[in-house]
């Protein structure tokens, strides 16, 4: 892969390589875009076949923070971070601190939180080392573990959703499967359980299964290679991305893709397809905004009322865009693509570079409310 060329081709404004052999750190993290503020985005671990799939993952999950940020209205721009490794295994004090001491050096340009396999305890060793992350323990004034707002916020869009293809908002006796009950699918399927839903599930991981068989009973569990063969009203994909692809597209059997994973779409010709077989596909950046939200609050002063308060905006903006997308007669995904684009268009045109203002914009964790309004 020709990394500048891909560099370019997405849009980014800054790859950042860091390596500690001390403690095996190997990481990458991705700066996208900062138009409207400092690029925020968590970061993940996971055991990477090649370093070559590690840096396509942090551009696509990178870029899609840009454009989630932007459609959500926060004044943040769009960041990830991937450390290559085991989580079983390669976890240390010293990694993260370490990771910490990196993401320091970038003054400000990226800030960091929680993603797949990596905990508030791993973010509180990363905090030692700088205040450039979110989503730390409440007792340092964060908001702890994200995962049941991201939860709450794809539940929004769900229930938007519900509302768009069959007239009623309630997730009462239907039908979803769930491809995933990590973090965040474990408490999606909590909130689909009290709402009455009826839910089929699977996952990769066994202990995953069963916290998710010993929390709902009632949900049904089915191999992984059969999951897209299952009639539903929702398919909610909450594990990795482009689980929407060629071999998969043509097995659906739903009316609706919702679901809390970043980068369903395999390619963007995917969202067309979707659209051509009367699929409503809710856009990943678009739903599962709920922990960005949340986090982004940390800055002004966490509160979980204002939290929730904002993630319940999902609902209303969700239903905006279904609008757009019927109204021009073009998919879901290219109507939020274009509301995101515009919006960090319209402020680009306001400023030259945000480079130039970061010292003063940003000089720690204290003045962190010049960002969110």
């Amino acid at each position: 892969m020709a990394t500048f060329e891909s560099i370019y081709s997405m849009g980014h404004e800054q790859v950042v390589y860091f390596s500690d052999p001390s403690c095996n750190l190997k990481a990458i993290v991705a700066i996208h875009n900062t138009t409207l503020g400092p690029a925020l985005g968590g970061t993940r671990m996971w055991n990477y076949a090649t370093e070559e799939e590690a840096l396509v993952d942090v551009l696509r999950l990178s870029k899609g923070m840009t454009y989630k940020a932007a459609v959500s209205g926060l004044n943040l721009g769009g960041g990830k971070g991937v450390i290559i490794g085991d989580p079983k295994t390669d976890k240390s004090e010293a990694l993260f601190r370490s990771y910490g001491r990196f993401i320091e050096s970038l003054n400000g340009r990226y800030i960091t939180a929680e993603d797949v396999n990596v905990t508030v305890d791993d973010i509180e060793n990363v905090y030692v080392e700088t205040s450039n992350c979110v989503g730390v323990a409440k007792v340092h004034g964060g908001s702890g573990n994200p995962a049941p707002y991201t939860a709450l916020g794809v539940f929004r869009g769900m229930e938007a959703s519900l509302t768009k293809v069959f007239g009623k908002r309630s997730v009462r006796d239907r039908v979803v499967v769930l491809q995933g009950v990590g973090a965040v699918g474990f408490e999606l399927g909590k909130l689909l359980d009290k709402g009455g839903a009826k839910i089929f599930f699977t996952d990769i991981s066994e202990s995953n299964i069963e916290r998710f068989k010993e929390a709902i009973p009632s949900a049904e569990y089915v191999n992984p290679e059969e999951i897209f063969d299952i009639e539903c009203d929702v398919h909610s994909p909450c594990a990795l991305g482009a689980s929407i692809n060629d071999n998969t597209i043509g097995r659906l059997k739903t009316k609706i893709i919702c679901g809390a994973a970043n980068n369903q779409l395999a390619e963007d010709r995917h969202g067309d397809d979707l659209k051509n077989r009367n699929i409503l596909y809710a856009p990943d950046y678009l739903i599962n905004a709920g922990g960005l939200m949340n986090v982004s609050i940390e800055f002004e002063g966490w509160s979980d009322t204002k939290s929730r308060r904002m993630i319940d905006k999902i609902y209303d903006t969700s239903l905006a865009i279904f609008k757009i997308s019927e109204d021009e007669d073009i998919a879901v995904h290219t109507a939020t693509d274009r509301l995101a684009r515009r919006r960090i268009e319209s402020i680009s045109k306001i400023k030259t570079s945000f480079l130039g203002n970061i010292g003063h914009r940003f000089p720690g964790r204290k003045n962190r409310q010049n960002f969110v309004h």
